[in-house]
């Protein structure tokens, strides 16, 4: 069972466990990602922010008020001067139940991507299609991945600008054969807060560019532009963030999305009088007026402590969208 550092003991640290561990536990609420019963498969690579999930799911598995079980897997793909040894003497030493599975995708990714090429991604699809396979193979309900919130929003940016789609990475998701339930219970997290964390812990943090390969650039552009972000305009990310969760369809363009050729008038039949001074009106045709288009239309005082016109008010008030061309 995994035990605290006696050596932290800062009150920095602890509020800030405190604050991850909150965080947690509301996305793991907010999209009912783990049931009573589940077996959740904790993908640990090595690095900070699978070392962070793993801490924060096994604290919570013993005070939840349901019982689920948390196994960790990692996919040993035989990268040059990998250090084999360092998971199992974590796992072995906190006694977390591990699985390390040995598979050289390594030298398949090395045959198939193009010199010069970053590796990542046919790295990361040959790990997945491995990893998912075997989640069902050992019975685990939920596979649990160390992705957070920062790395929500530059996926999101990275499909924005350069793969011309609106997504993300959702906090939960079906797997396209259905066979996986995939979750992200650090989807609220900050990367900076997983930096923090992970050198107040000392976890044995295994880097990911063992096999030479350079990080993604675009990615690692959209990563900088975010950092940037976040220290000239302090609540920006939180608003994008937001955003991912508050989507209003009608006021896209995707018309498998919302349906925009059915739309229809429902107007009722109370008369509708324009409020204000005057109306000018000119150049309206006898064709015109024959369809009811009328050449002087009503004009009624403006009120404005009128209670209808004060509840319009409050109402366009409480509306997020912003419309440049109002």
């Amino acid at each position: 069972m995994l035990k605290e550092n006696d050596n932290i003991k800062s009150v920095r640290f602890r509020k800030l466990q405190k604050k991850i561990r909150r965080q947690v536990s509301h996305a793991i609420h907010d999209y009912n990602m783990i049931e009573n019963g589940d077996v959740v498969m904790v993908c640990i690579s090595g690095g900070k922010d699978s070392f962070t999930l793993l801490d924060i799911l096994l604290f919570l598995k013993n005070i939840a008020p349901i019982s689920f079980d948390v196994v960790a897997v990692n996919l040993d793909q035989k990268q040059p001067n990998f250090p084999e040894d360092v998971l199992p003497n974590y796992l072995s030493q906190h006694q977390i139940p591990y699985y390390i599975l040995e598979k050289d995708t390594y030298s398949i990714v090395k045959s198939i991507v193009p010199e010069g090429k970053t590796y990542c991604s046919a790295c990361s699809r040959l790990r997945r299609g491995s990893l998912y396979g075997f989640a069902k193979q050992i019975g685990a309900t939920k596979i649990a991945l160390g992705h957070h919130r920062d790395d929500i929003m530059a996926t999101f940016f990275l499909n924005l600008f350069h793969g011309g789609s609106l997504k993300a990475m959702p906090p939960k998701l079906l797997s396209d054969d259905e066979q996986n339930v995939l979750i992200r219970p650090l989807a609220y997290v900050e990367e900076k807060d997983i930096i923090k964390y992970a050198n107040y812990k000392q976890f044995p943090i295994i880097p990911c560019n063992l096999c030479g390969s350079q990080e993604n650039l675009q990615r690692a552009m959209i990563n900088e532009m975010l950092q940037t972000w976040d220290k000239q305009y302090p609540n920006r990310l939180n608003s994008i963030f937001g955003a991912l969760q508050n989507v209003a369809p009608s006021q896209l363009a995707d018309r498998n999305l919302f349906d925009f050729e059915n739309l229809a008038l429902n107007r009722n039949a109370l008369p509708s009088v324009f409020e204000g001074e005057n109306i000018q009106a000119g150049q309206i045709s006898a064709s015109l007026q024959q369809k009811g288009i009328p050449a002087a239309p009503k004009v009624q005082t403006f009120d404005p402590n009128n209670p209808t016109h004060l509840k319009k008010v409050a109402k366009l008030n409480k509306i997020p969208t912003i419309n440049p061309l109002i």
